[in-house]
């Protein structure tokens, strides 16, 4: 038993809700429920990698070409998806392109033929494909000689750097919506508000994603490649992930937050082909790492700093529209807020009585 202020005893039970509102504990349910969504999103897409058809291109001659991607493509488990390319040109030209991830050149001149890979689209992927190559060629007594024509730079150890740029733009990004949510009120209260609210993430998002591309950049030389591309990816990543943030907030208030850190960090981080590209990732999660902002994003950087900017059209879309679904919400929530609040939708709080007697009447 506990005493309060006024003299009155009160039970634990009481105490106890007295401390824990309702609301703070189904908020910490949810916490709960995060937590493990977290643990098992991660877990279940790195635990046990391995390649599902990865895109290699076979270069060899007419009469071997046809026979030995039907083998490739037979290998147990599907590790491969091969196709037949008439030269070792035209399979370069395909990686540059983000067309295949790799492709084998076969010598008929000798028993040595050489891998194409593309360590900066990742380099899991290309040792998994080397192994698999490795393994195929050694079984009709050949061998392999890889060769990267795409290399990681030299201080982006295994290609990661474009990954934990993009994980850094999108923190970046819902936690500044969060704390536009926290100082003034999760749902702005009108339009106007909410124009002012995204103009100041636009402000945020550019000068994020300068910070972003100078740090990796110059400053560390992780990554190569323009500078300007990569201010403006990023730049257009945590618009996309902070426009996002705020839409939740707007229908949901507070617990917006925990709906973004579950689409973003929960489901998009592991899914975004960083660690491990898609071609390792189990089913689930490499279907819906493009369509979410990390995984655009980190395709989106490696394009820019290893394959000259190509085959960026859809990230740059999956991206535009966050973006501007995001601010569309965001605007469409708060217009329709206020207009009902205006329309008196909502009732007026009774004010609290404060114990003094009414004043006297003539």
């Amino acid at each position: 038993m506990a005493t309060m202020d006024d003299g009155t005893r009160t039970t634990f039970l009481g105490e106890v809700k007295s401390a824990v509102s309702t609301r703070a504990a189904l908020l910490v349910i949810g916490v709960l429920g995060l937590m493990a969504a977290f643990i098992t999103s991660y877990t279940g897409a790195f635990h046990h990698p391995k390649p599902t058809d990865v895109p290699l291109a076979v270069v060899a001659p007419a009469q071997v070409s046809g026979e030995l991607v039907r083998k490739l493509d037979q290998l147990p488990g599907s590790p491969l998806a091969p196709r037949a390319v008439p030269s070792e040109a035209a399979a370069v030209h395909q990686i540059e392109n983000r067309e295949i991830d790799a492709a084998l050149i076969v010598e008929v001149s000798g028993s040595t033929d050489r891998l194409l890979v593309a360590s900066g689209g990742g380099a899991s992927l290309s040792q998994a494909v080397e192994a698999v190559v490795g393994a195929a060629e050694k079984a009709q007594q050949r061998t392999v000689r890889t060769v990267d024509v795409a290399p990681a730079a030299h201080g982006d150890g295994r290609s990661l750097s474009s990954f934990y740029l993009v994980v850094g733009w999108c923190v970046g990004g819902y936690l500044c919506a969060a704390i536009l949510a926290i100082s003034a009120g999760a749902r702005p209260s009108n339009g106007q508000r909410a124009v002012i609210r995204l103009a100041v993430l636009a402000l945020y998002a550019i000068a994020a994603g300068l910070v972003g591309a100078i740090i990796v950049g110059p400053v560390l030389d992780a990554l190569p490649g323009s500078l300007f591309g990569l201010w403006g990816l990023g730049a257009l990543t945590v618009f996309a992930v902070g426009a996002t943030t705020l839409a939740f907030q707007g229908m949901l208030g507070i617990i917006g937050i925990g709906l973004a850190i579950l689409v973003i960090v929960v489901l998009g981080n592991p899914s975004a082909g960083g660690a491990y590209p898609y071609p390792l990732l189990p089913p689930f999660w490499r279907a819906i790492g493009p369509a979410l902002p990390p995984g655009a994003g980190t395709w989106a950087a490696r394009s820019l700093a290893y394959f000259r900017g190509n085959a960026m059209t859809g990230p740059l879309l999956v991206l535009s529209a966050w973006a501007a679904g995001g601010a569309l919400l965001t605007l469409t929530l708060a217009v329709f807020r206020s207009r009902r609040e205006g329309s008196g939708g909502r009732p007026r709080r009774r004010a609290r009585p404060t114990g003094r007697p009414p004043a006297p009447t003539d």
